[in-house]
């Protein structure tokens, strides 16, 4: 199976003058975007190349990535023909606590006369999980917000044309930027690129500002999405083949390219409709303050333990398992009786779900609130 990496073999030699910009390249940008570019990137352009060099002459506790393949990655551009000329400025990397927030993103002039504007997906700390699961219940949160001044900051410095796009919630951050951009800016972007990113509540997707980017905003899910699936789109989307199986199929080194595009299936898998089903049932039957109160809880109970990222939590997992354990005990008794109910709700909604999709059953589609 031909991944990016094989892309950046076969057409890495070729300049967007020869090959021009397409979704492959998009993504390739959103994966560098995962890569912690502190103290390396800033306000003034740098080439890729450069910016390479120096983050890859950086000890390894200096630049911890989100998987190996985020080094390879940058490794590869920094000696491809099509990348490594790019200009790469404006990063940022902020996380708040306090704010539940996770953001990160990084501007490339591409060198085609465009700008593009990458989003980071949700990295391994807690507080990046947390804001996603913060989705089910607020109309906005940080992250969207950053993201739409973000781009509005950007558009300030230059009147270039621009395209927009990320991984996972970067997707999501993606769409949610352009959408509340000024109408000025809207007018500018060509592309938004959303790969696997959540979707969006009913309410914003009937906004003045959506309605504007909906035909240039392009989606791509895995055959067996999860992520991608959450949520509402209105967006018609393009299934990607995935050499992965169930969940890991979200990891975007692991979808399949031919020449200059994907390889693409008709539809998602039946699983992921399923998947898709039962959570959108089982958030449904809990209201706004239920859900909120559900992760809060969730959330103290991770936190209980001191770590910050998954990969600490991992790292001492019988420690940190006594921990939660701990919390669970401590938690208030509606905490505890509303995880026992939403438990059980998740069952029954797994159980219609499964009913829906088998032979002769209607497919009724539902929405959040």
């Amino acid at each position: 199976m031909n991944t990016l990496f094989d892309y950046l073999v076969w057409r890495g030699d070729l300049t967007l003058r020869q090959s021009p910009f397409c979704a492959v390249d998009g993504l390739i940008l959103n994966c560098l975007s995962y890569f912690p570019f502190d103290g390396v990137v800033g306000e003034e352009a740098v080439s890729l190349a450069a910016a390479a060099k120096q983050a890859l002459a950086l000890p390894a506790e200096l630049r911890p990535v989100r998987a190996p393949e985020d080094l390879k990655l940058l490794e590869a551009l920094r000696d491809s023909p099509r990348f490594q000329g790019m200009k790469l400025f404006a990063y940022r990397n902020r996380r708040n606590l306090t704010e539940e927030k996770q953001f990160a993103a990084l501007t490339v002039d591409t060198g085609d006369g465009t700008l593009y504007l990458a989003f980071r997906g949700t990295d391994d700390t807690l507080v990046g999980w947390k804001e996603d699961f913060n989705m089910s219940y607020l109309e906005t949160v940080p992250a969207q917000r950053e993201a739409a001044a973000y781009l509005m900051e950007i558009a300030g410095k230059s009147g270039k044309p621009l395209r927009l796009g990320g991984h996972s919630k970067g997707g999501n951050l993606a769409v949610y930027a352009a959408a509340r951009a000024r109408p000025e800016v809207r007018g500018r972007i060509l592309e938004i690129f959303d790969n696997d990113g959540p979707g969006f509540t009913e309410r914003f997707l009937k906004s003045a500002g959506y309605r504007d980017i909906r035909g240039r905003v392009q989606v791509f899910l895995p055959q067996s999405s999860v992520v991608g699936m959450l949520f509402s789109h209105a967006e018609d989307y393009t299934v990607v083949h995935s050499g992965q199986v169930g969940v890991m199929q979200h990891d975007p080194y692991s979808w399949e390219v031919r020449g200059a595009d994907f390889v693409t299936l008709e539809r998602v898998t039946a699983g992921s409709r399923f998947i898709d089903r039962t959570i959108r049932d089982w958030i449904s039957r809990m209201s706004v303050s239920e859900r909120e109160r559900l992760f809060d809880a969730l959330y103290s109970v991770l936190g209980a333990t001191g770590a910050e990222t998954w990969s600490e939590l991992s790292a001492s997992w019988f420690q940190n398992a006594r921990a939660m354990l701990q919390k669970c005990v401590e938690l208030d008794a509606e905490s505890r009786r509303m995880i026992g109910r939403t438990i059980t709700q998740l069952l029954r909604a797994s159980t219609g779900s499964l009913r829906e999709l088998l032979p002769g059953r209607g497919t009724k589609e539902r929405h959040l609130p």
